[in-house]
Parts: structure tokens; C-alpha cells; sequence
């Protein structure tokens, strides 16, 4: 069984912070998960192959989510051999896997560039030419054998730097110019008109001039018809980032009127750099003053979402790495931290019980 009484109640035993308090000495039913409390999809990331290993995973994404994303299986690098051959094994099972459990699967993502194998930044600056028919066979091809499979993408995936408001000044901004964009998202929609397409990208819900930069490209691109129908959020938010600030962030994607996805959900307590090995670690251990203040900035997110992007855009929210023991965050930054919903062990965390207290508060 994954959710006992016996085993939510030692986070339960929580001390009057002068905050709201996250109860949950009432275990949820067993029945339910974080899914069936939300009047939008909630999704998880994962990697297939641990997913099929692993019964607690399995058991943990079939009660709780109704979407899915692949952290990396779907990615250029994953699908695309060095002749240019492409892989299906992965995306396939992932297609298998979603329609046996009756959820989505959210694909992620066609064109970023650090998912661009070498081979292909090395032709490209050769040949400009060969880039852009690149770019057009490729998106046409993966999005056409997903055609019906996969309900939405993150066609471009992070193409301003991480800080301010440059157009990041990877291989294919370099040979093609930010026109890559518009076309990727043309082919996408050609390939399959049925599906959602999204911009996605990161810091946007705390850094305003990178954000204002990011909404003026959508604005640009909806003047030219460009058929995107959403913008996701990754939402890898730090616990000091102001609820104002996130508010403020959603507000704006909103009045874009389209899509709003929160697309790679976690709260590190820890900060960094954004670069590679570049944590900096400031909390040692996991307290239970700092679970109950996690656990109330997952509720606060939800309740930003909820009160913030009309029902109609709102495409719902995925969680990354749902686990602290799967986390990227670690990995990534060489980092000690505890930024999901689950423990190590598979548990929920007060933060579970927060998220779930978001989704159910009447507004």
C-alpha cells in the first residue's frame, strides 16, 4: 500500500511555525492520488526504463498522475542515431506505457540546444543550408510517427540565455537566426494540427526583463500567425522567490491568452548558479520547520496557478524527478537537496499534502 496512516504520520508532527500548518493526520484515501483532486492535469517526468523497473514508481505514477513527461528519452540526442536514423524504441514504449494507463504523454522537447548531438552542430556550420532542411525533415518526421500519441510539445525549449533578455546564442540562433523558432512550431503543426505547442523555458517566473523578453517573442510570433498555442513554465523555483513575483510572471503569460504549463515543477531550499556543478550548498539537513515551509510554498504555487490563469489556459502542472531520490537537481548542480514531493524512500512529503491542499481550498 503506498499511503498508510503509520507512515505520513511522523512528517505530521509539525510545530506552530506562525504559518499556515500543512495537517495531515488524516491519511488521504488510498484510492485517491494528487490527480483526482485537480480540476486540470497534473503530470510527473520520467525515465521509462526506471519507471519499468521499478514497482513503487509505477504504482506511485498511476495514482497520482494523469499526464507524462520523458525527462530525457524524447530528446534529440535520445532519438536520433549519428547517421541520422532515428530511434523509437524509448518514445514508443512511452506510447505503450501512457495508453495502458490512460494518460498523456507530453512531449519534451523537439528543438534545444543542449540536446543538439555534435554531428549536427558540426554540419550546421558548414552548411547553413543543410541546418534549415534539417530542421524541417526532423520536426516533420518525430512529430508524424507521434501524430495522435502525443497531445502536446515543447517545440523549443530554452532559446534565451538564463539570465535578462538575449536570444541564447546557440547553434541554430547563430545559423538560422531566431527564425528557427517560428518554423519549428509551422512544421510541428503541419505534422500534426491536433496537437498543443508549446515555448517553454526557465527563470521566467522570477527574472521580469528575461520574462517581458520571452512575451514579446510569443507576441511577435501570434502577429505572424505562428501556431503556438502555449507557453510552459519549468518552474524549478527556489523557496526565497516571492510569491508576488510568481503571480506577477503568470498573470503576464496569461493575458497572452494562450496555454499556461507549469511544466517542470520543484522548490530547492539550496540556491546556484544555473550552470553544471554550480550549487551552493546553505542547509545540511532536512528539518521539519523547513518541510512545513516547503510544504506551504507547493500550496501557494497551486493557489497562484488556480487564482491567476483563467480555467480555460490552464494545461496543468508536471512535476520533474518527483522524487528526492531521483531528483536532477543533485546530479546536476552537486547539490544536496530535497526539492520534490516524495522522499527518498517514495514517500510523500509534507509538500504532497500541500500541493493537494492547494488543489482542494476553495478560492
Amino acid at each position: 500500500m503506498l499511503f498508510t496512516l503509520k507512515s505520513v504520520i511522523p512528517f505530521c508532527l509539525l510545530l506552530s511555525l506562525g504559518m499556515a500548518v500543512i495537517s495531515c493526520t488524516d491519511a488521504l484515501p488510498e484510492e485517491k492520488g494528487l490527480k483526482d483532486w485537480s480540476e486540470f492535469p497534473i503530470g510527473g517526468a520520467v525515465n521509462i526504463e526506471a519507471v519499468l523497473e521499478d514497482a513503487k514508481l509505477q504504482q506511485i505514477i498511476k495514482q497520482n498522475f494523469n499526464s507524462l513527461t520523458a525527462t530525457n528519452d524524447m530528446k534529440m540526442h535520445h532519438v536520433l542515431d549519428a547517421d541520422g536514423t532515428f530511434v523509437w524504441g524509448k518514445v514508443d514504449t512511452l506510447v505503450a506505457f501512457c495508453k495502458k494507463n490512460k494518460q498523456h504523454l507530453f512531449g519534451h522537447t523537439l528543438i534545444w540546444h543542449e540536446a543538439t548531438p555534435a554531428w549536427v552542430t558540426e554540419k550546421a556550420v558548414e552548411d547553413s543550408l543543410w541546418l534549415r532542411d534539417f530542421l524541417k525533415e526532423y520536426v516533420t518526421t518525430y512529430v508524424t510517427h507521434c501524430k495522435g500519441d502525443v497531445v502536446a510539445w515543447d517545440v523549443v525549449n530554452a532559446a534565451f540565455e538564463s539570465h535578462g533578455g538575449a536570444y541564447r546564442e546557440s547553434v541554430w540562433y547563430k545559423v538560422l537566426g531566431k527564425e528557427y523558432i517560428a518554423d519549428a512550431f509551422r512544421y510541428a503543426h503541419t505534422a500534426d494540427p491536433s496537437a498543443d505547442l508549446f515555448y517553454n523555458d526557465y527563470n521566467i517566473e522570477r527574472d521580469t526583463i528575461k520574462l517581458h523578453s520571452v512575451l514579446k517573442m510569443i507576441t511577435a510570433l501570434q502577429k505572424e500567425n505562428v501556431p503556438i498555442t502555449g507557453i510552459g513554465f519549468q518552474m524549478h523555483l527556489r523557496m526565497d522567490v516571492p510569491d508576488e513575483t510568481i503571480a506577477y510572471a503568470l498573470k503576464k503569460a496569461a493575458d497572452t491568452g494562450l496555454k499556461i504549463h507549469l511544466s517542470e515543477v520543484d522548490i530547492i531550499f539550496n540556491t546556484h548558479n544555473d550552470r553544471k556543478y554550480g550549487g551552493q550548498q546553505q542547509y545540511e539537513t532536512l528539518t521539519e520547520e523547513m518541510k512545513q515551509r516547503q510544504a506551504n510554498k507547493y500550496k501557494n504555487l497551486v493557489k497562484i496557478y488556480r487564482t491567476t490563469v483563467p480555467k480555460e489556459q490552464q494545461y496543468g502542472i508536471t512535476f520533474w524527478d518527483f522524487t528526492d531520490r531521483d531528483t536532477w537537481i543533485r546530479s546536476f548542480f552537486k547539490l544536496k537537496d530535497w526539492p520534490t514531493v516524495f522522499d527518498e524512500n517514495l514517500n510523500p512529503k509534507p509538500a504532497y499534502y500541500g500541493f493537494v491542499e492547494g488543489l482542494k481550498e476553495q478560492l
